[in-house]
């Protein structure tokens, strides 16, 4: 005789507190679990920047992120800056 397992899930809160709450919550739970709570939607989502990955040596990285730390600001913006300096 073959027992049928269900998985236990976690409800679904009605509504989270705050964002850290409701990433902490999703960081954990699987949104294929609660399908039976999705609603269709007629949204269109336009995408108006892209964002793309290049790969640097890890001494320049460095670089980058110790003139990040020292202007307070993340690595990615940095780079940005550096790239539309050199390029302008």
């Amino acid at each position: 005789m073959t027992k049928s397992r269900k998985k236990h899930r976690d409800p679904l809160p009605e509504e989270f507190n705050s964002l850290e709450e409701a990433g902490e919550f999703w960081d954990t739970h699987s949104l294929m679990d609660y399908q039976e709570h999705l609603e269709a939607t007629d949204d269109t989502i336009e995408i108006t920047e892209r964002v793309f990955e290049i790969q640097i040596a890890e001494d320049v990285f460095k670089k980058l992120q110790r003139e990040a730390i020292s202007h307070n600001q993340s690595v990615p913006i940095v780079v940005d800056r550096i790239l539309r300096k050199e390029l302008a």
